[in-house]
């Protein structure tokens, strides 16, 4: 496990919105985007992922999704537009100034990463982590699951995946109102359009993680996908060193 992180740094999406990102390493770039109600503190470094990766030869970029970490939290409804993540992903590569890069992502953050490739993004390898096929394609099958989550928060059963998700948000110190904006953020990607996702794609989830639908069928969609399955459950695996075994091996290969 990593102590200390690295100090944020900040830049600004296309509305505005100041985003923080963070990184480690050096060498070849590879952007991973963290997953829904965390940040990249607790889905990259704190486990030590980004450390297994950056003695590759990696810089790791690790950016805080807007309404998370240390981004910029609002509450207006008009910062939580379709796709708008997408747009935020968009900016950082362009604020980095990457042309040669990889790009990556953890649930939330994977879709992120799918959506930018279908709106223009060009990375040379790309890494889909705790994603099923069907949480690219049906974008909506888990709304109510986190609507009902963060409305009803206090009210959850001691022990089941809602109060699960409950006390994780308690721990990343998540904004409710501005986490139920990016509920409105989500846009498919249709099955046509990830089939030609030509890059070297690595699919990797959890033997026990089936929230996001099959991650197997999406790597099968992938043109030059492989499956990999490491220790636990959707929100367990992050906390398995195979995790970032899995993804610094893949970038090494």
């Amino acid at each position: 496990m990593t102590s200390t992180p690295p100090p944020p740094q900040f830049f600004h999406g296309s509305d505005g919105v100041r985003l923080a990102w963070r990184e480690v390493g050096e060498g070849r770039p590879i952007v991973l985007i963290h997953g829904y109600f965390s940040d990249a503190w607790t889905n990259w470094l704190r486990y030590g992922h980004a450390a297994a990766i950056a003695t590759t030869g990696r810089r790791v970029i690790m950016p805080d999704l807007r309404a998370h970490g240390d981004s910029d939290r609002p509450h207006n409804p008009a910062a939580y537009v379709p796709d708008i993540l997408t747009r935020d992903g968009h900016a950082l590569i362009a604020h980095l100034g990457l042309t040669d890069y990889d790009l990556g992502g953890y649930s939330l953050g994977a879709r992120t990463a799918s959506r930018m490739l279908a709106t223009g993004a060009t990375p040379g390898r790309v890494i889909f982590a705790g994603m099923g096929l069907e949480g690219l394609t049906e974008t909506d099958r888990r709304v109510d699951h986190f609507r009902n989550i963060l409305t009803r928060l206090g009210e959850h059963k001691r022990g089941s995946p809602e109060w699960l998700a409950e006390a994780f948000l308690k721990t990343t110190g998540g904004d409710p109102v501005a986490l139920l904006g990016i509920l409105d953020t989500f846009a498919d990607t249709p099955l046509a359009m990830i089939r030609g996702f030509a890059m070297p794609a690595l699919v990797v989830a959890g033997v026990e993680d089936f929230d996001n639908g099959s991650a197997a069928a999406l790597a099968d969609a992938l043109p030059d996908g492989r499956f990999v399955e490491v220790p636990g459950g959707h929100m367990s695996s992050v906390a398995k060193p195979e995790l970032g075994q899995a993804i610094a091996a893949f970038l090494a290969t």
